[in-house]
Order: structure tokens, then C-alpha cells, then sequence
């Protein structure tokens, strides 16, 4: 037990470890990435069990019924995000393979190491994974809608759902059903709970490989690109301060304690680019670009993640948010 608590203490230090490994693999082994993308799923599968096994469904089925919470995560991420990103596209030169990888990652909220960020951050984990369904479901539903909207119909046409359904049964409703069977089994049996004890160890290195995985894998894309995707590091950037901000109005606005709030700051921000990533790699002729693009942000979000695990807890929320007034509330009381 002392051993998995020194883990949780230094687990920061030890993705930081993983980070720089992928990257000295990903530069001196770039050949070696198409193979080591293969592991992307199966890692993230085992990463979302262990992570969902952390969390007593008792807990989790208390978590379905905050509605608050529920409608706000949906609020920011499919009214709020959209309008911050097409602002924020703006800036980007209007090349549609550019655009497309942009859309494609800033518009998706993330459903999976979104859940680890966020305890890090002291955020109340079972509300994001009580909305994870909601969030997954929806984003399949309406990035289409929001790419006619921001880039016509022939662009909308390209997306292709399958991969969208495939990653909600293998990396959402697999690992959550197999963590529910494992509760299970614990609760009526002694090595059910000597399993679940063992698994209890494996949430930060599976965090730690997960991130090597994805950056090892992708590395190389990202550097041959570099020059014509620059541009949407600033833009990338900027999402990452401007969410946290608003979902802290928004917090306060619901009246929402600092876990609830600090949950709702790190499902704003986070996005789905492991997700995302097959649907950019299936992009007809002609968008082969769009996956250095997705690529990026996850780069640039891994290296925002570890500061906002600091700086919500620490200044944005270090306590329960002073409710905000709305207009025409004034003299309720």
C-alpha cells in the first residue's frame, strides 16, 4: 500500500518520465511508429477499467443523478466550446485540411484520461464518468452538424461514424461493464477482492503508458508537418486558458462545490483527441495533413494537462466558487 500511495504522490513526475521517453523513441526510432500506434486502443482500454475500477458504483449511480452537474458539462461543451472555437479558428489560415483537424479535435470533448487529470486536480472523477455516455454519444452526433455549420455539407460528408461507435463499445462500455463485473465479483469473493486490490496499483502506469504510446506513435507525423502546423499551436494554446475561465463563470453561475467545479473545468478543456485520431487517419485524399493537425493538440493539452493539475486546485478553484447572481435575481432573498 505504501508503494502505490508513493506512485500516486509522484505520478506527475512519472508521466513527465513517460513524456520524455516517448519523445527520444519517437525521434530515434521514427520507423517504429506505425507499429507502436497499434497499441493506442488496447492501452486506453486497460487505462479506462483500472480507472473506472478505482470508482465504487455506488458512488457512480449517486453521480448519474446530479443533473447540474450533468447539464453544465453538456452546456459548455456543446454551446460554450463551439462558439470559443470558431472564434479562435479564425485565426488559422482557411485551408480546409487545417481547418478540418482542428474542428475535428476542439469540438470533441475527451472521454477518457480526462477522468485521471481531473482527480489530480481534486476534481470529483465520477461525475465526468457518469457523463462520459452523454458526451460520447453526442459528439458523434453533432460533429458532423457543427463541421456543415463551419464548413459546409461536402466537408460534413466525410466523417465517417464507425470509428466513433467502435471507440464507444471497446474504450467506454467495455471497460466499464468489465470494472462493474469486477466489483462484483469482489464484494462475493475473496479473490475477487485481492484482484481488484492488485489492479489498484496499475491506474498511473497505465497513465504513464498511455502517454508514451500516443506521443512515441505520433511524434513522427507531427515533426514532418511542422512548418505548415505551426500555426495552430498559438490557437491551441488559447483554448486551453480561455475553457478554464468560463467553466469557472459556469461553476459559479450552478452553484457548484470545488470538486464539482473542478470537474466541469477539466471536461471543458480536455479534448478527445485519441478518439478523434482514426477519423482524421480515414480522411479521404488530400486531408493527410489532418492527423499531424489532431496530433498537436494532444501535445500541447498533455503539457496544459500537468500545469492545470496545479494551477485549478491551487488558484482557479482552491475552494467552492462564490455564487454568481443572474440578472434578474436580485432581491430574491
Amino acid at each position: 500500500m505504501r508503494s502505490k500511495a508513493w506512485l500516486q504522490r509522484r505520478q506527475v513526475a512519472v508521466y513527465a518520465v513517460a513524456v520524455a521517453l516517448a519523445i527520444f523513441a519517437g525521434l530515434a526510432r521514427p520507423g517504429a511508429a506505425t507499429l507502436v500506434e497499434r497499441f493506442i486502443n488496447p492501452v486506453l482500454v486497460v487505462l479506462l477499467y483500472v480507472t473506472f475500477l478505482e470508482i465504487p458504483f455506488v458512488r457512480l449511480r449517486r453521480a448519474f443523478t446530479n443533473g447540474r452537474f450533468i447539464a453544465a458539462a453538456l452546456g459548455m461543451n456543446f454551446l460554450v466550446v463551439p462558439v470559443v472555437v470558431y472564434a479562435l479558428t479564425r485565426f488559422l489560415p482557411q485551408e480546409p485540411v487545417i481547418l478540418i483537424g482542428a474542428f475535428m479535435v476542439l469540438l470533441t470533448p475527451c472521454i477518457d484520461y480526462v477522468i485521471t487529470f481531473a482527480e489530480l486536480a481534486g476534481g470529483d472523477s465520477e461525475l465526468i464518468t457518469a457523463a462520459t455516455p452523454a458526451l460520447m454519444l453526442l459528439q458523434l452526433a453533432l460533429l458532423p452538424a457543427y463541421l456543415w455549420l463551419f464548413m459546409g455539407s461536402r466537408i460534413a460528408r466525410l466523417i465517417d461514424p464507425g470509428p466513433f461507435i467502435e471507440a464507444f463499445v471497446l474504450i467506454i462500455a467495455l471497460p466499464l461493464m468489465l470494472a462493474w463485473l469486477t466489483e462484483a465479483w469482489a464484494e462475493r469473493s475473496p479473490s475477487g477482492q485481492r484482484f481488484q486490490a492488485a489492479m489498484g496499483w496499475l491506474p498511473v502506469p497505465m497513465m504513464a503508458l498511455t502517454l508514451f504510446v500516443v506521443i512515441a506513435s505520433q511524434l513522427p507525423r507531427v515533426f514532418d508537418s511542422i512548418g505548415r502546423i505551426a500555426a495552430v499551436v498559438p490557437v491551441y494554446v488559447a483554448f486551453l486558458v480561455i475553457m478554464p475561465l468560463l467553466a469557472r463563470v459556469a461553476a459559479a453561475l450552478a452553484g457548484m462545490d470545488a470538486g464539482e467545479g473542478r470537474a466541469l473545468v477539466f471536461t471543458s478543456v480536455t479534448r478527445n483527441s485519441l478518439v478523434i485520431l482514426p477519423l482524421a487517419l480515414a480522411l479521404p485524399a488530400g486531408f493527410e495533413l489532418a492527423p499531424a493537425v489532431v496530433v498537436t493538440q494532444t501535445l500541447v493539452e498533455l503539457s496544459g494537462m500537468v500545469v492545470l493539475t496545479r494551477v485549478v486546485p491551487a488558484w482557479l478553484l482552491p475552494e467552492a466558487p462564490e455564487p454568481i447572481s443572474l440578472p434578474g435575481s436580485f432581491g430574491r432573498d
